[in-house]
Formats: structure tokens, C-alpha cells, sequence
């Protein structure tokens, strides 16, 4: 007979620092009981971005405050949940391994069983801890490391349509902050920015005049910097109005590429239940509009999660946790930390493999 699981989640892949305890009911219904996050953008402000061995570092320091504040919000204890799960890649191998061990010290002292997550597929289940989505729907998984259209058809099972084959839009938007003198992260501050925009400046929207899904955004920042260049040349600097067209323009083409690629993803795969989004790119409100009148046309629910759950969190690994646990998967204390792991583990990789396996 189905039963209710509460499931702890722990999160660490890169600088933020999770935990939450999610109850997956008998009939499939999630309720998020706590979803704690210490973020690390202080440590890493004067780098212009992450430095691994920081965030290591800190996940070590944090990760089990997280779990007690976690614990305590849900008015739960440690023997009253059902699983431990945690992310085991793919992700900066530092911080995973903190989530990792604290997972597996959690779980063997508790005697309770442990189940290894992709952070990837925290990320693809989303909408079914949030809305309820019953598969299979497409999902664009759109953040800081990665970009895929993927084919959801259950808890373990992907197909990837078509990804980026350089830089994702998260880290094209961090490296474009960088290049204006704008804070990190720099998603937000790009958005910001954008929104004060009297004009705007045109730029190439990579691989819309080739046939796929696939998508490019390394070029797409460098076009950025010229354009740049450019203005500064032209104004002996970069006025404030003209850096404010210039991330209109980059947000712009971003939202371009993403919703026609979208378009195309769609069309290859007929009968999706909802066209759904997640990663901290799906944050951007121009991305959320244009995606939403992707599905309507496609006469779909659109499905966004909400800003708290955009970003990395605890709360999405104990969903694909609980989904797992509830098909009856487990792991044990041999649990590794892995900085490379595809969800699609019969496509060909999008960006190579080296010693370490699949990059995506």
C-alpha cells in the first residue's frame, strides 16, 4: 500500500548551501516543509565569480547548520524522516563531496536509507513538486552550467533533444556583467539593467539559421564585447543608457534563441502533457513571457517554478529523491561524488567526454 515519505534533501553542488525536508504524499502530492539556503555571494563578489575551493570550503563549514535550521523549520527530527537525499553531481567536486558525506554520516547514523541525486534531475522534476505535471512533458533546463531541451518521461528517464554547445545563458549572462562592470550574479543584474534600456543594440542570434535544437552563446558574448568596444570608442567611455541597450540587446537575443529553439524542441516531440522550465535563467521575466507564448500557441500549460525554487535548492533534491525512493531505488555507503553526470546517458555528449566521462 502507497504511504506518505518525508524526505530530507541536501544540496551543495555549487555555492549554495541546502537543506529541506519535503512530504511526498501516498497519491503523488508534494508538500515543501522547509527549503533552507545559505547562499555564498559575499565570499565570491571581489572574484567575479565562484572560486571552487572557496565554495568548498564554505558548503563544509555550513552544511550541517543547514540541516538543523532545515529540521527545525519542518518540526521534524532526523529519525522521523523516511530517506536522506543528496546531490552526488554533477557539479564543482568540492562541494558535492561535502554534501555527500554529510549525507552518508546522516544516513548511517540514523539508519536510514540513502538515495544519490542528480542535480540535473532536481532541476527537471521541479514542476512536479510545484504543479503536479504528469509526464511526459518537455522541459528547458536553463542555469549558470547547463542548457537542454529534455523529454521527461519519468523519474530516471531523459531524453535530450538538442543543448548548447559552448557557453549556457547563465554563464554567457555572468560573463556579460562582467564585461559592463555590472555585480554578480550576473542574471539579475543583466535583467536590472535591461529594464532601464531606452534602445537597444542588435546582436546575432546564434544557430536560428541552422536546422535542431542545438544552441550556441559563446559567440553571442563575444559580439557583446565588440559591441562594447565600439561604444566606448565612439563615447570616449560607456555611457550608462548605452550599457543599459547593450543588456537589452544580449537579453534579448537570449530570449530569441530560447523561444524558437523551444518552438522546434516541441514540434519533435508531439503529445507533451506541459511545456516547463527550470535553472536560474527560467528567473528571467522576458524568458518566462516569451516561453509562455510558446506554449500557448502549442495550445499547452505553461509551467514555470517559482523564483525561490529557480535557483539551486534543497527542496527540488528531495522531490527526485522522493520520486526515486518511491519507485523503490536506493543507494548505499558507496554513494560517489561525480563532477560530470548526463542525464541522457544514451545520447552522444553535447561537449565532449574526457577522463572524468560525459560532460552533458
Amino acid at each position: 500500500m502507497a504511504q506518505d515519505h518525508l524526505i530530507l534533501g541536501l544540496e551543495s553542488s555549487c555555492d549554495d548551501t541546502g537543506a529541506a525536508v519535503v512530504r511526498r504524499r501516498a497519491d503523488g502530492a508534494a508538500q515543501i516543509l522547509s527549503n533552507v539556503v545559505m547562499g555564498q555571494d559575499a565570499l565570491h563578489a571581489a572574484f567575479g565569480g565562484v572560486v571552487p575551493e572557496i565554495a568548498a570550503r564554505a558548503h563544509a563549514e555550513k552544511i550541517d547548520l543547514a540541516v538543523e535550521d532545515a529540521l527545525a523549520v519542518a518540526g521534524v527530527a532526523l529519525r522521523d524522516c523516511d530517506a536522506v537525499a543528496v546531490t552526488a553531481g554533477p557539479g564543482l567536486i568540492g562541494g558535492v563531496l561535502a554534501a555527500v558525506m554529510c549525507g552518508k554520516g546522516l544516513a548511517a547514523a540514523a539508519g536510514l536509507p540513502l538515495i544519490g541525486v542528480n542535480h540535473l534531475a532536481g532541476h527537471a522534476l521541479t514542476p512536479r513538486l510545484t504543479d503536479a505535471v504528469p509526464y511526459p512533458y518537455l522541459m528547458l533546463l536553463v542555469s549558470g552550467g547547463h542548457c537542454q531541451f529534455l523529454r521527461v518521461d519519468g523519474p530516471d528517464a531523459f531524453t535530450r533533444l538538442g543543448g548548447t554547445i559552448d557557453d549556457a545563458p547563465g554563464e554567457a549572462f555572468d560573463k556579460v556583467a562582467r564585461l559592463l562592470g555590472l555585480p554578480q550574479p550576473g542574471g539579475p543584474s543583466v535583467e536590472v539593467c535591461a529594464a532601464q534600456a531606452e534602445g537597444t543594440v542588435r546582436l546575432p542570434r546564434p544557430l536560428l539559421d541552422r536546422p535542431g535544437c542545438d544552441m550556441s552563446f559563446s559567440g553571442l558574448k563575444t559580439a557583446v564585447l565588440r559591441a562594447r568596444d565600439d561604444l566606448v570608442a565612439e563615447h570616449g567611455g560607456l555611457p550608462r543608457g548605452k550599457r543599459a541597450d547593450l543588456c537589452h540587446g544580449f537579453q534579448e537575443a537570449v530570449r530569441d534563441v530560447l523561444a524558437e529553439k523551444t518552438r522546434r524542441a516541441l514540434a519533435q516531440c508531439p503529445g507533451m502533457t506541459a511545456l516547463t522550465v527550470a535553472g536560474g535563467v527560467a528567473a528571467n521575466g522576458r524568458l518566462r513571457a516569451a516561453l509562455q507564448d510558446v506554449a500557448r500557441d502549442a495550445g499547452l500549460p505553461f509551467v514555470a517554478p517559482p523564483l525561490t525554487l529557480c535557483t539551486d535548492n534543497a527542496a527540488m533534491i528531495a522531490w527526485a529523491g522522493a520520486e526515486r525512493f518511491a519507485g523503490g531505488d536506493r543507494d548505499d555507503l558507496t554513494l560517489a561524488a561525480r563532477p560530470r553526470w548526463p542525464l541522457d546517458q544514451t545520447s552522444a555528449p553535447m561537449l565532449g567526454s574526457g577522463k572524468r566521462g560525459a560532460k552533458a
